[in-house]
C-alpha cells in the first residue's frame, strides 16, 4: 500500500525532521504514511486535543492522506514485546517499501526507544508462523532522519533538495503552535528559524537552497547517475 512509512515517536517529529521530504514524495506520486508512536503530551502549552487538531491540520498543510497514532505512553516509550507485535502488526497492513525512523543518536529517550523498536518491528513483521495479524513483510530499507535533542550535524548518507518544499514544511511546523510558537522569547530565534538555518547549510551542501539530511546503517546504493549532485 505505502511506499514510505514514517515513524514518529511524537506527533510533529516527522515534520521536524523530514517534512519537505514528505512533500517532496507525494508531488513525485510516492504514497506516504506517518504513524506517530505517542500522542507526545503532557506539554507546557499543549493538550491531547489540542495536539490532535494541531496534528490535523499538518497533515492537510503537507497532502497526507494515511496518518495514524499508535498510542504509546509519552515520555516512557519503551521498545517493549507488546509495543513490537503492535508495530509489527502496521507494518504488514501497510506493507511499506521503505521506513523511516529517527536517527538513532539523541538525548530523548523516547526517540532512541522509537528507532530500537521500528528496527525490531521491522524483523519481526517478516516472520511466519506467529499470531500477528496479516502476511509477512520485510520493508526493503530504514532511512533515518535528523530530529535530534543533540545541537550536532552528523555527515549524512544522502541530502534531500526541499528547496521548493520548504514552504509547505514551514506552514505544517507552523500548526504546532502549541510545541514552536507559544511561550517562547520575543526576539529569539524559534524553533522553525533555527531548521530553516540548518536546512540551508545542508542544501549548501549539494549546491541548492535547502536540505534534509538522511542516515543508514547501511550502504547507499544507486540505480543510476542522474540522481547525483
Amino acid at each position: 500500500m505505502l511506499d514510505a512509512l514514517v515513524i514518529a515517536p511524537h506527533p510533529d517529529d516527522a515534520e521536524l525532521g523530514m517534512g519537505g521530504s514528505i512533500a517532496r514524495m507525494l508531488a513525485e506520486g510516492l504514497a506516504v504514511g506517518v504513524l506517530d508512536l505517542t500522542d507526545g503530551e503532557p506539554t507546557p502549552y499543549g493538550s491531547p486535543q489540542r495536539r490532535r487538531a494541531e496534528t490535523l491540520a499538518a497533515s492537510q498543510a503537507l497532502g497526507l492522506a494515511w496518518r495514524e497514532n499508535l498510542g504509546l505512553p509519552n515520555r516512557s516509550l519503551l521498545p517493549t514485546l507488546e509495543a513490537r507485535a503492535e508495530l509489527a502488526g502496521v507494518i504488514r497492513r501497510v506493507r511499506p517499501r521503505w521506513l523511516f525512523a529517527p536517527y538513532w543518536h539523541d538525548a530523548h529517550p523516547d526517540h532512541t526507544a522509537a528507532t530500537e523498536l521500528t528496527e525490531a518491528a521491522r524483523f519481526w513483521a517478516k516472520l511466519t508462523k506467529t499470531d500477528l495479524p496479516g502476511q509477512p513483510h520485510y520493508p526493503e530499507r530504514i532511512w533515518y532522519y535528523l530530529c535530534v535533542h543533540l545541537r550536532v550535524l552528523p555527515p549524512p548518507a544522502f541530502i534531500v533538495d526541499i528547496s521548493d518544499y520548504w514552504p509547505r514544511k514551514q506552514a505544517a511546523l507552523e500548526c504546532y503552535a502549541s510545541q514552536f510558537i507559544e511561550g517562547r522569547p520575543a526576539g529569539e530565534p524559534t524553533v522553525i528559524d533555527r531548521l530553516r538555518e540548518q536546512a540551508g547549510t545542508l542544501g549548501w551542501a549539494i549546491g541548492t537552497r535547502y536540505g534534509e539530511a538522511f542516515y543508514s546503517r547501511e550502504t547507499v546504493g544507486l540505480s543510476s547517475w542522474r540522481g547525483l549532485r
